[in-house]
């Protein structure tokens, strides 16, 4: 077809029908986007503006670098900078779970795709009902565990749960079975390769993307996680969204019994919310490439 031919076709005129469709969803999309765009740029705004600014001035009223200093430092001076300690907790524990989740998610999504044992089903279905459990569910049978062997307040009471992720082996149960062609792995067996060579050298290369988006999902999760935490690694050995509720309990706002001498503003506040974002924001940034190919995985069977 010629350009002339496109130019001189007419256009399908629209029924009122499908125009009230558009509008519905032009309404729905403007809404959702609104509703959870207004808040961040809310945050943004509010980290350079004083306490007093915050109140007196508009939502959207931008503030200034100098104020933006003066809430920064008084988040670092809140007692001698715990919130690095904070930040570093919270990278120690969601790094040493992901470096086991995916020492152990990952072969075992392999066993029970290309597996062929006694029990693999029981083991699948086992899988799929703990997904189903709520976390919350199983924070006071953790608690008591670790209780029992006197790890809490010690690091391996945050990494050990947080490293028990089903949703990563069913993910890689998933792409195994369906993006991973078969007679390439049995062309390996058959030249000789035990069982171990083939999934280090051939299933494992292949299946990089899943692996990016496990390590993404399981990193995210343990990041934000709260409740566990906040039973089994209190005090200095918290991580950041712990201490975050330490910071909130000092904004007298929010708790008007605080201490003069450990009052934190709500602009410092909105600094210190950003700066617990921030790692997330740049592991997402640095893994967006293998997170698509990871989304988009077992789209298609062999």
């Amino acid at each position: 077809m010629s350009a002339t031919d496109l130019r001189t076709r007419p256009r399908r005129e629209l029924t009122p029908g499908a125009w009230l469709g558009r509008a519905t969803i032009i309404v729905i999309t403007v809404f959702f986007v609104l509703f959870f765009a207004v808040p961040i740029v809310w945050l943004l705004i509010a980290t350079g503006k004083s306490p007093h600014a915050l109140i007196t001035t508009g939502p959207f009223v931008l503030g200034s670098f100098d104020d933006l200093a003066v809430n920064w430092n008084a988040l670092v001076s809140f007692q001698d900078g715990i919130v690095f300690r904070w930040l570093g907790n919270s990278l120690l524990y969601s790094f040493g779970a992901l470096v086991i989740t995916l020492v152990t998610t990952v072969p075992a999504g392999y066993t029970l795709a290309l597996g062929d044992f006694r029990g693999r089903k029981v083991l699948l279905t086992t899988t799929l009902v703990v997904m189903l459990i709520p976390n919350t569910a199983l924070v006071l049978p953790i608690f008591l565990e670790l209780s029992a062997v006197n790890l809490i307040g010690h690091p391996l009471a945050a990494i050990l749960p947080f490293s028990f992720f089903p949703f990563g082996v069913y993910l890689t149960y998933i792409y195994f079975s369906t993006s991973v062609p078969r007679d390439l792995l049995n062309a390996a067996r058959i030249d000789g390769c035990g069982e171990f060579v083939v999934f280090t050298r051939i299933a494992m290369p292949l299946a990089l993307p899943v692996v990016a988006l496990v390590g993404f999902f399981s990193f995210v999760a343990n990041w934000n996680n709260f409740f566990l935490p906040f039973l089994t690694v209190p005090g200095r050995a918290a991580p950041i969204q712990v201490g975050l509720t330490e910071l909130l309990g000092s904004v007298p706002a929010f708790n008007p019994t605080s201490a003069g001498v450990t009052a934190i503003e709500l602009p410092t506040l909105a600094v210190a919310t950003l700066l617990s974002v921030t790692p997330v924001l740049l592991v997402f940034l640095f893994s967006q490439r293998f997170l698509v190919a990871g989304l988009t995985a077992g789209g298609t069977k062999e």
